[in-house]
């Protein structure tokens, strides 16, 4: 090359090539760039997260103690014959005409249908399941890694406005646009690109307890083909949960919200192989019908003048409506600032020109109200002074009257439901199990899985026949109460006749108060104090107070304000230590919270509140001082085995035993922390005496950040480390060798976190204490929020308490099983799911089965076996009341408690501490030693 040459534009000459590289002597091993950047970068500091991940343990071996029993189990046998094929993943990209993303989410099954029905030649006759967002799956490959089609929609929800939604009803354009395109037609490009391979054999894999990502995202797509099963045939869907239109499946439950009967429909992976898994389900949905209706409903309101309208813009926000005048569907963006008849907007309309033929377009303000009466000579009855619907944009919107629009069906509710709803949808909702078992069978029938293609061309087959298994019935727990009197429960209950409490508390300065309710209150206390006497409880005379009869009309807040006013002048020497408080309604009182709110959060007094009873029993006062001694610290009955010491789960050696769980705010308040709440024992070797420590944390965080917070000054301000203290305190200086914790309200894609990020802050805690003091550790989750059900094959009752399985139903590695510990007198009994997920203290089966059914007779609030070990329901209970008063105060006043206050809230035997907490009063301060 001349390197005197110029460039192209002849300006300046190119610079002489770069000299050739030295050559490589033969004797030279090449290293590879990326090792050198990999030498180059600095090491990261060794972090907790480094520990090798821990795993869920396999299971032990099955248990032997109990009676056997046969058993039905809502699972159907599965049985897949094409093992060698594949699936297919495609991600799905979802545009408009103009490349804008499609974002509502219920058009996408449509458009992906539409695509199936046009091009399913070019689809190489394949048959599709869709996730509804931006994953599809297929049997086989298509003949194409990258597909691109272009589909016409019509009659398209209006989600957002175009076309006929950006005009104002009556408009020319818009009757012209209505004309032009009738049913809101719409392009859309959608795009099918290849994303994985994922072998039908991982199932297999899966099968055999070999989980790994393929093993769980191959029976994921089983259930997608099962959602894909329910769209079709027009159903909502609520994760693995499908719901028909049908009106008999309703049923009313109040304040414009129907209960929504269903089914739940997923596959699992078992130690008898795939199963489906089939049950009843239920949800919330909105009463269709007219919008007005609905309101007066939803707001308890007699007339359209009493519907709080800021309200009824919240409530309506997102729902879809149905026009009565053109059948057209709408997504609801709010209400107009003004009533019908004032809210206007630009009509236009032509008008003749001066020439011939000429003609020009004009603007007039006209009223919603004379539009619709006017032009469209539709009457309207009711709408004049009421807002008016605005299903287009904020800034360019589309006005409706009320009167015009009917809600659709199946749309879900989502708000936070009353008490009265909740337990309306409690009673409608249960079923005996002969009737659950025949709603299942017959839903399993209706769903034709068997005539799917692509569980045709998975080689699905699914037995008709409920799963038979065997189970055992555990003996209950030998109980003790006073006088070292011992008794064993019968059928999961038991009562106090002819018994004494174990440790009774007695009832002193106390008092009664009674908002206008009509009680014999001389009865009553006369009861109390004979009945305490028979259990051992010394009760004194209480003062009793009674509300003035016109402070019933009063707000509640003033009502209790006024009670603790007279409460001051009548006990100059302080505040009482328990009050009796006596309401008129039995359930739903609009007294409860503030009466609640005013006793704990600012005066620090223990309560009972009762309904005033019609009859007065032994067996009433009887439960009523069975709370009573409860909350004010005493002990109702325990294990025999607590004294002394003979359960072999625990053989012994200090053991505390944690129970935790986190609570969130209702749906659709983001703002609101969850509040998580821990609850362990104490009083070593007693486990019917615990502790509860309550702290905040992000909202809608599940996982518990505040187990261990190292500070400045070498403190840890966690909350094991003052959990861990009281039980060393309150156990003569004992320190637990074994450490048993029960986790509540996580799913199994969560195990993988609870095991490597909270017990590691529960390891590090207890490190942190003594470098030299290594407990055993043991990790127990327990879920409710499972479909599985058990059933007794030659009875129609519920399974008896104290049931256990661990075999066919359950997983095929994992060590987990099913307990019914409680008698269900009504409903259906939902077995609780225990996994357990780490064990180093070497129990077997038997010993954490056996442990577990016993920790749900102690609960001290009941006379019955329950459902969870008391230690999970404690701490429930100690994370929903506080979340019911965040709820409350937050927004309003939130600021984190700082410095060494404690609260302590007396129930089941349980004291509870926060330090983090910003309503509760402090009536109790107490130091306690270190380790």
């Amino acid at each position: 090359m001349d390197s005197g040459r110029k460039d192209d534009e002849g300006e300046k000459p190119l610079p002489p090539p770069p000299p050739p590289p030295p050559r490589i002597p033969p004797n030279v091993q090449p290293i590879k760039a990326e090792s050198v950047l990999v030498r180059e970068l600095p090491v990261p500091c060794k972090s907790k997260s480094s520990n090798p991940e821990r795993l869920p343990m396999s299971r032990p071996g099955a248990g032997r103690n109990g009676q056997r029993i046969p058993l039905l189990v809502n699972h159907f046998t599965s049985d897949m014959k094409n093992i060698d094929g594949d699936f297919y993943h495609y991600s799905v990209v979802l545009k408009y005409e103009d490349d804008r993303p499609v974002t509502g989410k219920r058009i996408g099954r449509r458009v992906l249908d539409k695509v199936l029905e046009i091009y399913h030649s070019d689809l190489g006759q394949k048959d599709i399941a869709y996730d509804g967002e931006k994953s599809l799956f297929t049997v086989g490959a298509l003949p194409k890694i990258n597909n691109d089609f272009t589909v016409v929609l019509e009659d398209v929800l209006s989600t957002r406005t175009t076309d006929a939604g950006n005009l104002s009803p009556g408009s020319d354009d818009f009757d012209r646009k209505r004309r032009r395109k009738p049913f809101g037609m719409k392009t859309f490009k959608v795009e099918l690109n290849f994303a994985a391979k994922i072998p039908m054999k991982s199932i297999r894999n899966a099968l055999r307890g070999q989980e790994n990502e393929k093993s769980q995202e191959s029976v994921r797509i089983l259930d997608i083909i099962l959602r894909q099963h329910a769209a079709k045939q027009g159903c909502l869907l609520v994760r693995q949960s499908f719901f028909v239109n049908d009106p008999k499946n309703f049923e009313e439950i109040g304040g414009g919200v129907l209960a929504c009967r269903g089914f739940h429909s997923s596959f699992r992976a078992t130690q008898s192989g795939l199963s489906l898994n089939m049950d009843c389900s239920t949800t919330m949905i909105v009463k269709p019908g007219s919008v007005l209706d609905f309101l007066k409903s939803n707001q308890n309101a007699r007339s359209t003048s009493e519907i709080d309208w800021v309200k009824a813009k919240r409530m309506l926000k997102g729902l879809r409506v149905k026009i009565l005048t053109t059948n057209m569907e709408f997504k609801i963006a709010g209400l107009s600032d003004l009533p019908c008849n004032q809210q206007t907007f630009s009509l236009k309309r032509k008008s003749h020109g001066d020439g011939i033929g000429a003609t020009d377009t004009e603007s007039i303000e006209i009223t919603v109200y004379d539009y619709f009466t006017r032009n469209r000579n539709l009457p309207l009855s009711s709408s004049a002074t009421l807002p008016c619907l605005n299903v287009g944009k904020p800034k360019r919107p589309t006005y409706y009257p009320l009167e015009l629009c009917s809600l659709v069906s199946l749309q879900r509710y989502t708000k936070a439901l009353s008490t009265f709803q909740r337990s309306s949808l409690v009673e409608k909702s249960r079923q005996r199990p002969p009737e659950r078992m025949k709603i299942i069978t017959d839903s399993l029938r209706k769903s034709c899985y068997d005539a799917d293609p692509m569980l045709k061309a998975c080689g699905l087959s699914i037995s008709t026949q409920l799963m038979q298994l065997e189970g055992r019935v555990l003996q209950p727990p030998r109980m003790k109460f006073g006088n070292n009197f011992d008794f064993t429960p019968r059928n999961g209950r038991w009562n106090f006749n002819d018994k004494k409490l174990y440790a009774p508390i007695a009832i002193e300065n106390w008092v009664i108060v009674i908002f206008s309710a009509r009680c014999n209150v001389d009865l009553l206390t006369s009861h109390m104090m004979r009945c305490g006497e028979m259990k051992g409880m010394n009760i004194s005379q209480p003062l009793v107070l009674e509300e003035h009869g016109r402070m019933g009309r009063e707000s509640p807040h003033n009502r209790v304000d006024a009670m603790f006013s007279t409460m001051k002048e009548r006990l100059k020497s302080g505040p009482p230590r328990f009050i009796l408080c006596i309401l008129r309604e039995r359930k739903n009182s609009d007294l409860y919270g503030p009466w609640k709110r005013k006793t704990l959060a600012e005066f620090g007094i223990v309560t009972q509140c009762i309904a005033a009873p019609s009859k007065i029993s032994d067996q009433y006062v009887t439960n009523v001082l069975l709370k009573i001694n409860t909350k004010l610290g005493g002990i109702n009955s325990i294990l025999q085995v607590e004294h002394p010491l003979r359960d072999p789960a625990r053989s012994g050696v200090p053991t505390i035993i944690f129970g935790m769980d986190v609570s969130h705010g209702p749906p659709g308040q983001a703002h609101i922390p969850s509040i998580a709440a821990v609850v362990s024992s104490r009083e070593w070797p007693m486990i019917s005496r615990y502790r509860a420590e309550v702290r905040t944390q992000s909202p809608k965080s599940e996982i518990i950040d505040s187990l261990f917070k190292p500070m400045p000054e070498n403190r840890d301000d966690g909350i094991i480390r003052e959990l861990l203290v009281d039980f060393y305190s309150s156990s003569k200086q004992v320190r637990p060798q074994r450490v048993i914790i029960f986790r509540d309200g996580v799913s199994e894609s969560q195990f993988s976190q609870i095991l490597n990020i909270e017990l590691e802050q529960i390891i590090e805690a207890c490190k942190f204490l003594d470098s030299n003091w290594h407990p055993k550790f043991t990790l127990i989750v327990a879920q409710k929020k499972h479909h599985t059900k058990l059933f007794q094959q030659n009875s129609p009752e519920n399974v008896p308490p104290g049931t256990v399985v661990d075999t066919g139903v359950c997983h095929p590695r994992n060590f987990d099983f099913y307990m019914c510990s409680h008698a269900g007198m009504i409903g259906t009994t939902r077995p609780t799911h225990y996994h357990v997920l780490y064990d180093e203290n070497g129990f077997s089966a038997d010993d954490l089965q056996e442990l577990v059914h016993s920790l749900s007779y102690v609960y001290q609030r009941s006379t019955t076996a329950i459902s969870l070990g008391e230690i999970d329901l404690s701490n429930t209970l100690m994370s929903s009341r506080a979340v019911r008063e965040i709820r409350r105060r937050v927004g309003v006043e939130f600021e984190p408690w700082r410095g060494d206050h404690v609260w302590h809230w007396n129930y089941a035997g349980a004291t509870a501490a926060s330090q983090e907490r910003p309503f509760v009063h402090v009536f109790l301060l107490r130091s306690v030693p270190r380790f």
